[in-house]
């Protein structure tokens, strides 16, 4: 089977965009009101131990994904079951992610038209890209990742003339209780996310960094989303930034520089169509690679067109509205992804590195 490796500098581009991905659109830990940039910090932190312990089994495991790993530590039968786990997992977080391309489309842009038509057309390009492979999207995510942070940085640049620095004022005003389920919200949304990269990457010896990759990729992730929501809080003020279901878009739709230079909301758009591309796409490759390993099929390719016409499918159905979908985001979501961002990974660690202890007795003995 051909083993894709990319080099460290196109898997943190595929990083970064994965993690802007959806965040840059529905905004991230502002139910912490003017704190969210403290938030957003403390959570980036907090994430770092999770970041080293999934680089760290990648370093433990060359040339192997999660899902091959899985099988070496716990045999063929646990092996699959938790692979199927991952499955399950990255599956629905496309599945999400597509919504959530959905539903801004829609209401945005084209509330008259039907729900599987923005749908299918982000379904087919991230199918076609599945299918060319982690180098193809890779290459092109160094490339694009350039032209979206010059599209965020004018428009923030832009957006400043009406920023009003009382808006993040006072500091921790919202209390210690809400700056930590907003710093739960935040891991676990976008951050530990990037657990779905150990189930696409294989490392190179030569060519990767994994702890280098992962670091990379979330802290510039982590300053472009920082940027955006304190952007979002000084142009909307945290009232409104809360009360509204796209804060970026919102904040965009302000712009007006002398009745000369305003409506630039496609900006916004093209910034998310072309991240949220990337974190569907991977999301959609993992499920493809965990169905793979798990039947033994010799090659993920050949299953990627049905399996991304069950996730458009399924889409369809995983929300009845933008409501629905708001509230599981930003209430439910941090719960259900906890066992596979935290638990499962801390488990595979330790179980990984007492392998490798044993190994290492084993060559002195």
């Amino acid at each position: 089977m051909n083993k894709e490796v990319i080099p460290n500098r196109q898997a943190g581009a595929v990083m970064t965009m994965f993690l802007m991905g959806s965040t840059l659109i529905l905004g991230v830990g502002f139910r912490a009101g003017q704190d969210v940039w403290l938030v957003i910090i403390i959570a980036g932190a907090a994430v770092a131990p999770f970041l080293a312990i999934y680089a760290r089994i990648l370093a433990l495991f060359p040339e192997q994904n999660l899902y091959q790993i899985l099988n070496t530590l716990f045999g063929p039968v646990a092996g699959r079951v938790l692979s199927l786990l991952y499955i399950w997992y990255a599956f629905s977080l496309g599945a999400m992610v597509m919504r959530n391309f959905q539903e801004f489309i829609n209401i945005v842009s084209f509330p008259e038209t039907p729900i599987f038509v923005p749908i299918m057309m982000m379904g087919l390009v991230c199918i076609w890209a599945v299918k060319e492979g982690i180098e193809v999207l890779g290459r092109w995510s160094q490339l694009m990742f350039i032209f979206l942070v010059v599209i965020i940085a004018v428009v923030i640049a832009l957006s400043m003339e009406d920023a009003d620095i009382d808006n993040m004022r006072p500091v921790a005003y919202s209390g210690f209780g809400a700056i930590m389920r907003s710093t739960f919200n935040v891991f676990s949304f976008p951050m530990a996310e990037t657990v779905l990269f150990m189930t696409v990457l294989r490392m190179d010896r030569e060519r990767n960094n994994p702890h280098y990759i992962f670091f990379m990729g979330v802290l510039i992730g982590l300053i472009v989303i920082l940027m955006v929501s304190v952007r979002n809080l000084l142009v909307l003020g945290a009232d409104l930034t809360e009360n509204v279901y796209f804060p970026p878009y919102v904040a965009v739709t302000i712009i007006n520089i002398g009745n000369f230079l305003q409506r630039i909301e496609v900006t916004v758009s093209v910034v998310f169509l072309f991240s949220g591309f990337v974190k569907i796409s991977i999301c959609l490759m993992s499920a493809c690679m965990g169905i793979d390993n798990l039947l033994g099929l010799g090659g993920y390719r050949q299953i990627v067109a049905p399996v991304g016409l069950l996730l458009m499918i399924t889409t369809c159905f995983i929300y009845k509205n933008i409501m629905e979908m708001s509230d599981f985001a930003f209430n439910v979501y941090s719960y259900y992804a906890f066992p596979f961002q935290v638990v499962l990974p801390v488990a595979v660690w330790i179980a990984a590195e007492v392998r490798a202890r044993r190994a290492l007795n084993a060559s002195e003995s």
